[in-house]
């Protein structure tokens, strides 16, 4: 059992929680995930570890609510405690001195992106960041993202809050600009990071994408995660979850991330039926 450190909620169905886990703090590493269960007879979902305390022996996780299990978490709060806590998992994020390093977050990866961009940073790299929401109401860690960056830029698509447009935008005029861009690394909903991949391919910036969203098992096991990259099957779960997005068979991806939806939808309408939303 793992306690529950701190639980805060971000924005409108976006939460944080720091979890007592010192086994997975002692080696997390920026761009892994973890795989949790709420209790004996929940589901096994991953969630990319968005930060550590290795004094503290904590882990922080962000997640969005989604389907039944997310629901079911975001009941909990400071003090509960979830039943299994497995990991660090899956292969960390290649850091390395690149030079300019383009960090793109689409929607709530920005948790994901903040320990890649420090990490890029502290690497001696110069840290561009870019995170968008499809509203102000969505914006969070702002200052955070801006502290572990040399330059930050916002958006929202419907223009309520800093410029307003797509994270492509942006992306493409510094990829067109007078300063050489030598990696992007791009994170959030698979559409988003499929097009930052076909901005980036015209000017051959090499472009890793994180396919946590495709994950189910986290193990490699279950199979769910297969996608083609550079027409070779890999598993997002043990083969990632960092693949260079120019590689990757996006339309095979989407095909996959259907598959359950049906399945989704019901288990979340007979949760709600059962138990009115509460756990």
């Amino acid at each position: 059992m793992y306690e529950i450190l701190l639980k805060q909620d971000l924005v409108p169905n976006i939460h944080l929680f720091k979890v007592g886990v010192p086994d997975v703090a002692k080696k997390a590493q920026a761009g892994q995930f973890v795989v949790i269960r709420i209790d004996e007879k929940g589901e096994r979902i991953p969630l990319t570890i968005a930060d550590w305390d290795r004094e503290e022996g904590s882990i922080t996780i962000v997640f969005m609510e989604v389907g039944t299990t997310t629901h079911r978490l975001a009941l909990l709060k400071a003090g509960d405690f979830i039943t299994d806590f497995i990991g660090p998992l899956g292969l960390p994020t290649h850091i390395d001195k690149f030079g300019t390093v383009v960090c793109v977050a689409g929607g709530f990866a920005v948790a994901t992106i903040m320990p890649i961009a420090r990490a890029m940073r502290e690497k001696g790299n110069k840290v561009i960041s870019i995170m968008g929401a499809r509203n102000k109401a969505l914006i969070f860690w702002e200052d955070e993202l801006r502290s572990v960056s040399d330059q930050l830029i916002v958006t929202t698509d419907d223009g309520s809050y800093a410029r307003k447009g797509l994270v492509t935008e942006p992306l493409k005029e510094l990829l067109e600009g007078s300063d050489t861009i030598d990696r992007v690394i791009a994170i959030g909903p698979s559409i988003m990071m499929k097009f930052c991949a076909k901005t980036t391919l015209p000017f051959g910036v090499k472009t890793i994408v994180s396919l946590n969203p495709i994950m189910v098992d986290g193990t490699g096991m279950c199979g769910c995660c297969r996608v083609s990259v550079g027409g070779e099957t890999k598993f997002a779960c043990v083969d990632g979850a960092d693949f260079d997005g120019h590689q990757v068979d996006w339309d095979l991806l989407f095909a996959r991330q259907r598959i359950y939806l049906d399945e989704e939808k019901c288990s979340f309408e007979k949760w709600q039926s059962q138990f009115g939303g509460s756990s």
